[in-house]
């Protein structure tokens, strides 16, 4: 017996001389499964037989290891209908993945289960209730320490070590789009702001909606790319809720493939890729040289996409010209599009990045100490941050007031009187040697457009960083008035804004002075 071709006799066995007459009625009438109740106790809901048997069905379609990762505590059937089938899954990722790598075997067990096709409808739990084992913290206000008595000093010191390092050698392997990390939580300065808009393009019209439908972004680590890629991800997934979108790092997809190909599944591999996905996002795409069929892979995804107009991101540490290890064919298509880099952070932004974790860790330190950290970590957004998750745990283990000196010592930091002082000479030999004219030229009355535009990049650097008078830039640079050099510095924070090219150089020479 079924109802509107639900084969519910596989999971209740009806006796019909034992069914009310009222509920026998509405069987034989065919009304829809929802309206069907059983009224014994010993009866479970059809959702709950449902889900049973959906659950034995994906165990056998999918790999052990991957159904207790996607399936076993994290996927629940909460309702089934004529025409739909409700999904309640733990986390955004998990709807993802299983739409995109496991979408033939989620709609071969729907079928076998159900009889026939029903539409799967995902409701994401993601909260504070979801299940523990899929819920890292994010930041240092969800770490939470047990405080024991008989800890010595140095296994206190141990675990907040621990944060530090957790923090700086995050794997980006499983990745899950993180809905703290957004536009508005992204830290803008000289070293990101190309990147920041172009991204922020990307997320408002994908796909050949905009003008970036192949985004290539590269820094060094921990710059913020990363960030980037969740941002749009959770910008579209707001925008264009209809659009899948599958964030992946290269390491996962390389692993993926193999199991693929054990599976000997390659051609439903490639279908999850071409036929489902709207916005592919790949993560650290330098980890696929030397694999060529990846590479090959790869090559025939962005081929079919880039077609059909879809969204392709990629972020690296190199750019693609400068990859060893891959074919010239996918260093070309990886070039296609907009390919941006992401600078070391001044000193502006660092203050400005440490400020905001602090905030949101609910850490407080002066001003002098957080000048401090800025001064002395230079190269990684990511130390940066994992330096105050450092001491807030520290704080919260020793329960010590963090003053200067101890942040100093406990980091391990410089203080800014250690370092070398940055002169007005150092700020124009720094400058002249990077535009390969001489000193002499840039003091010089020459209005020549190179020596021009290297003198203006050089006052704008002595006021910013040797905050030197206007009267004192324009004595050093051949005794010009004091209004030229306003007109210099303005020209250049100006250009900033949207010269991505004068954005690298003034980074460059500020990183080397």
């Amino acid at each position: 017996m079924s109802v509107n071709g639900f084969p519910f006799e596989k999971f209740v066995s009806i006796d019909k001389q034992n069914i009310p007459t009222e509920i026998l009625s509405k069987i034989n009438k065919n009304s829809n499964l929802k309206e069907i109740k059983l009224q014994s106790s010993q009866k479970k809901p059809e959702h709950k037989f449902f889900n049973e048997q959906f659950h034995k069905e994906l165990l056998r379609l999918m790999s052990p290891m991957k159904y207790e990762e996607l399936v076993s505590q994290q996927l629940e059937v909460t309702s089934v209908s004529d025409e739909e089938l409700k999904i309640n899954v733990a986390t955004e990722r998990i709807k993802n993945v299983l739409l995109t790598q496991y979408y033939d075997q989620l709609m071969t067990a729907i079928e076998i289960v159900a009889g026939k096709e029903l539409d799967p409808i995902f409701t994401i739990t993601e909260s504070a209730n979801s299940n523990e084992q899929f819920h890292q913290p994010r930041n240092a206000n969800e770490v939470k320490f047990t405080l024991d008595l008989n800890s010595t000093r140095e296994e206190k010191l141990s675990k907040a070590d621990s944060v530090y390092l957790n923090h700086v050698n995050q794997s980006n392997h499983e990745m899950m789009i993180d809905p703290k990390k957004t536009f508005d939580s992204f830290i803008i300065g000289p070293s990101n702001n190309m990147a920041f808009s172009a991204a922020k393009a990307v997320a408002r019209n994908p796909g050949t909606r905009g003008d970036y439908p192949t985004l290539y972004i590269h820094s060094g680590s921990g710059l913020g790319k990363t960030h980037l890629l969740h941002a749009v991800a959770n910008e579209i997934k707001e925008n264009y809720p209809e659009l899948i979108i599958c964030l992946v790092s290269a390491k996962e997809f390389i692993g993926d493939m193999i199991e693929a190909v054990q599976k000997k599944k390659m051609e439903e591999f490639l279908k999850r890729y071409t036929d489902r996905v709207d916005l592919l996002m790949i993560d650290d795409i330098h980890e696929i040289k030397n694999k060529e069929g990846t590479q090959d892979m790869i090559f025939d995804i962005f081929n079919v996409l880039h077609k059909k107009g879809k969204q392709l991101i990629f972020t690296s540490d190199i750019a693609p010209s400068k990859i060893e290890g891959i074919h010239e064919r996918l260093k070309t298509r990886l070039s296609w599009g907009l390919v941006i880099d992401i600078q070391k952070p001044d000193l502006e932004t660092r203050m400005a990045i440490l400020k905001r974790k602090a905030t949101e860790i609910d850490l407080y330190l002066s001003d002098e100490i957080l000048n401090l950290i800025a001064v002395s970590i230079r190269t990684s957004i990511r130390e940066l941050e994992g330096a105050l998750l450092k001491l807030h745990a520290y704080f919260q283990l020793m329960g010590i007031d963090l003053d200067y000196e101890l942040v100093k010592n406990y980091l391990n930091l410089e203080t800014p009187n250690d370092e070398k002082t940055i002169t007005l000479e150092s700020v124009a030999k720094a400058t002249s040697q990077y535009y390969r004219i001489t000193v002499v030229d840039l003091k010089s009355k020459t209005r020549k457009k190179e020596v021009t535009h290297a003198r203006h990049v050089a006052m704008y650097l002595s006021r910013k960083i040797v905050n030197a008078t206007l009267e004192e830039i324009g004595r050093f640079y051949g005794g010009r008035d004091h209004s030229t050099v306003i007109s210099a510095e303005r020209a250049v924070v100006l250009r900033l804004t949207t010269d991505a090219s004068l954005s690298k150089d003034v980074l460059y020479i500020e990183n080397n002075l």
